[in-house]
């Protein structure tokens, strides 16, 4: 093989991955992105170099969809694509080692459980859990395909690209077309074909039996607005700004919200102090006066919105809560969000799942803490909760709340809704990012969301996209990047039960066990030869 063609065959297959992302959408990329490096495996005899080539298409993925990461934090960006990148390249790696020692169908077999474990574990809350790039999302931009997440959740997708990879390498690129008899071109050409077939045809399925109950069940409550103020992040933070803000929140609210809303979402951070709101105390904060005016003017209304704010508490109630210095008393910061009446405070949210680099580290790259924070990070400073508490407001609606990246992870939003929540509220502030596709890429995720839970989801974003969600996964009424806005939808109140919320990624817990298995295979493998080399 040329030597130039390795490396061209691995900027492929980095490059058909990356087409296939919202906003880009050659969704069918997917089906054949990973052939190149079956090919690689094949022909790749130094396992260096294989894991270098390797590490060059899953850069390449990483960098050219997720770049605008740069936009907001230059050390975030350097972590979630290099390190991201080397973490992909243990399933390759176990794959080969397996492949080899347990012949292809074992091997092939692996690289499934093992891609399908390390997207699930890497959902885990362990300080670089970064499943922007999960396979199963890129689906986001052909939600028509996929309406059968409801039962599998991103994971069917993923098993389903992985599936349909191997077999069109097995079936076409390793099978000799020559000789092959007609029962034989049947037999090629057909499997992959219905692996890659059914499960579209099952969605359209799924997807018409979903739309005539919609129709059927669908009962009107009262409507939700809203708010897209459109300020800058970056002037956002500045000292002396706040009154402004709020005003302007307050202005588009009003130009929205009439006697039969019952529900305004304002977007992460809508409220910010330099120095954070006191929870205990927000009735009685003067600059929050207008914001108590507006809603005692709307007494039938809740506000969800989000804020900076922290606690401060006699003794240290966790790990997070730090000294107030010359005192006895300790604090915490949070991320946070609070839904609001006339009458204050009604019940608070605090961000669980913190954005890697930006927000938190894991403990063995804490040492890097004062350089994250040069470039705008705050790690280790907020505190999280534990818990997926719904949040109820005084209608029909119960929240399930997300701030920033946090819609991105399927099974820990679907808590909520097992626990009885029945409207996802997504509020995020992504104009850290500028006008990237990185917006794009997340608005789009929150149709997997509703068609995993099958639920109603509202998204506040602060320069957008702001936009409702229905359970089918259709977009309703999206704002376009960097423009004030304020939108009302009626949103009825969406009761039962998927298998996804029920049961959770049974398909990723399943692939665990199963790749404990073949790890445990190839060692016992392995040991075999090396005791039988010795007698």
């Amino acid at each position: 093989m040329n030597r130039y063609v390795p490396v061209l065959l691995s900027l492929l297959s980095g490059l058909l991955l990356f087409s296939a992302w919202p906003q880009w959408n050659i969704t069918a990329a997917l089906f054949v992105a990973l052939i190149p490096l079956f090919i690689l495996t094949d022909t790749i005899r130094s396992g260096y170099r294989f894991f270098l080539l390797v590490y060059l298409a899953l850069f390449t993925w990483n960098v050219s969809t997720t770049w605008w990461i740069w936009n907001s934090t230059m050390i975030g960006a350097w972590l979630a694509i290099i390190v991201n990148s080397l973490l992909m390249c243990l399933p390759w790696l176990g794959f080969r080692w397996l492949k080899k020692s347990a012949g292809d169908l074992t091997g092939y077999a692996s690289l499934i459980v093992f891609w399908l474990s390390f997207e699930y574990l890497h959902q885990l809350d362990w300080g670089l859990s970064w499943p922007w790039l999960t396979i199963g999302n890129a689906f986001a931009g052909r939600t028509e395909w996929v309406q059968w997440f409801e039962y599998t959740g991103t994971s069917g997708g993923t098993l389903w690209v992985l599936l349909v990879n191997v077999l069109l390498y097995q079936f076409f690129f390793r099978t000799p077309a020559t000789g092959i008899s007609q029962k034989g071109w049947i037999l090629r050409t057909g499997i992959p074909g219905l692996v890659l077939l059914a499960p579209i045809v099952l969605s359209y399925l799924v997807l018409q039996s979903r739309e005539q109950a919609q129709t059927q069940s669908e009962q009107q409550d009262g409507n939700v607005v809203v708010i897209q103020p459109n300020i800058d992040p970056y002037e956002k933070v500045a000292t002396g700004t706040f009154e402004a803000q709020l005003q302007k929140l307050i202005r588009l609210s009003e130009s929205a919200v009439d006697s039969n809303t019952t529900l305004l979402v304002w977007p992460e951070t809508a409220l910010y102090s330099p120095n954070g709101f006191d929870e205990q105390n927000l009735k009685t904060n003067f600059f929050l006066n207008p914001l108590f005016d507006f809603l005692r003017r709307h007494p039938n209304l809740n506000l969800f919105t989000g804020i900076e704010s922290y606690r401060v508490f006699p003794e240290k109630v966790s790990l997070y809560a730090r000294p107030i210095d010359g005192t006895s008393q300790f604090y915490e910061v949070y991320n946070g969000s609070v839904l609001l009446d006339s009458s204050g405070a009604r019940q608070f949210y605090h961000k669980s799942m913190l954005v890697p680099g930006v927000e938190t580290l894991p403990r063995f790259l804490l040492f890097l803490g004062p350089v994250f924070e040069k470039f705008g990070g705050t790690t280790g400073g907020y505190a999280r909760q534990a818990h997926r508490t719904p949040v109820p407001t005084s209608n029909h609606y119960k929240l399930a709340p997300a701030i920033c990246y946090e819609s991105i992870y399927g099974e820990y939003m679907s808590r909520y809704i097992a626990n009885g929540a029945n409207l996802i509220a997504i509020i995020t502030n992504d104009g850290w990012w500028g006008n990237t596709p990185g917006h794009h890429q997340h608005m789009a995720y929150a149709r997997l969301r509703a068609i995993e839970t099958r639920r109603w989801v509202v998204r506040s974003a602060n320069t957008g996209i702001s936009c409702f969600v229905d359970p089918l996964g259709n977009i309703l009424q999206p704002q376009p990047w960097w423009t004030e806005a304020a939108i009302q939808q009626q949103i009825p109140v969406s009761n039962g039960s998927t298998w996804f919320v029920r049961f959770g990624d049974v398909l990723s817990k399943l692939a665990l066990v199963l790749a404990a298995g073949f790890l445990l295979l190839g060692i016992f493998i392995r040991y075999n030869k090396t005791y039988r080399q010795k007698v």
